[in-house]
């Protein structure tokens, strides 16, 4: 299933974010902006749909800056603001969406044309390009934004030239670092910024953009989606596209059949995916059997009988995690049998499951 979506610097709504947009609307009215933010919180819940809106905010209601500026700001002429929205038939909401905003940078991971994917990590030369940005004086006089999208993956040299920019950081500039996983980024780095930690979003949330996005969704499948999705919604629309819900619905009657797995059903998902030479079959197969064995172990730990073959030998399922954990692992860096590895995965459970 193909969905139509919004990327996030074209999204007009935030759902489910209200904490984190009045933390920082409550710093703008205050008068003393930190300079530097980082975006923080699990995969699909909307920090970069934040960090753009931020954006939009601050070319349309910043104003000007007065005095020197430091690391949190100088005092700001206050407008009355309630919320960070822009109307999106606003001039600056069109730039930002198209890109166009010759005051708003973007940094992420570059484009692998060869193998088809993001590289693994944002480079020095990419992050350097953010003080090629700011040593030009602002396009439209007031205040230029940079994102860094994914900022826990820059390596070590980028992630010192973001250091030292945010050590001097110039005067009407915002530094928006999103990122899934803060804990990666340099200590340094992140006592030199504000933390805006984004909560996951309710099955409600969830509910509304499915909804919202794909109105066709069986509802059956809409209640599956919302419990894969745990908070996420770009969790669950990653497993709405494609063939993901078809491979979800595979997946949980093998499951339901334990002890004893469908050998010929098996073989047909797994030689599902491993003829789909983009990749994504597996990606979505891998995230689905993570997110069951996380969700089964969590539960067996209170109760142990509620795995088969769980009693007495809760262990053994920590250890058919491990290495099924680690099978996922290293097919990211190898270029293993996307067929075999879903197989021995599934064979691993039915073995713990059996015993």
């Amino acid at each position: 299933m193909e969905l139509e979506l919004p990327t996030p610097r074209q999204n007009t709504e935030l759902l489910g974010q209200e904490a984190a947009e009045s933390e920082f609307l409550d710093c703008y009215r205050a008068g003393r902006l930190p300079h530097a933010w980082i975006l923080g919180g699990p995969y699909g819940i909307g920090k970069a749909t934040l960090a753009f809106r931020i954006a939009r905010f601050m070319f349309t209601h910043g104003g000007a800056v007065g005095g020197e500026a430091g690391l949190f700001g100088d005092a700001l002429p206050i407008e009355v603001a309630d919320t960070l929205a822009v109307d999106e038939s606003d001039p600056v909401f069109r730039r930002v969406a198209a890109a166009g905003h010759s005051d708003l940078l973007t940094v992420e991971r570059g484009y692998d044309e060869t193998r088809k994917r993001h590289r693994a990590e944002i480079t020095v030369d990419e992050a350097r390009g953010v003080a090629k940005f700011l040593s030009t004086t602002s396009g439209e006089g007031g205040w230029r934004v940079v994102i860094v999208d994914g900022a826990e993956t820059m390596n070590k040299n980028a992630a010192n030239a973001i250091l030292k920019i945010l050590e001097e950081p110039p005067r009407q500039t915002l530094m928006l670092l999103v990122s899934h996983n803060p804990g990666r980024i340099l200590p340094t780095i992140r006592s030199r910024c504000r933390m805006l930690r984004m909560p996951l979003l309710s099955d409600q949330n969830i509910a509304t953009l499915l909804s919202r996005y794909v109105p066709d969704l069986a509802p059956e499948d809409h209640e599956g989606v919302i419990r894969i999705a745990e908070g996420s919604v770009g969790r669950a629309l990653s497993f709405v596209e494609g063939s993901g819900v078809e491979v979800y619905r595979d997946m949980m009657r093998l499951l339901a059949g334990l002890p004893a797995m469908d050998a010929g059903a098996l073989h047909d998902l797994s030689s599902k995916i491993g003829r789909d030479n983009t990749g994504e079959l597996f990606r979505t197969a891998r995230d689905m059997l993570s997110w069951w064995l996380a969700r089964s172990l969590r539960a067996a730990t209170t109760d142990p009988g509620s795995l088969p073959g769980a009693a007495g030998g809760l262990d053994r399922w920590f250890e058919v995690w491990e290495k099924i954990h680690n099978l996922f692992q290293r097919a990211e860096s190898a270029n293993l049998d996307h067929k075999q590895l879903i197989l021995n995965a599934f064979l691993l459970i039915e073995g713990a499951a059996r015993a």
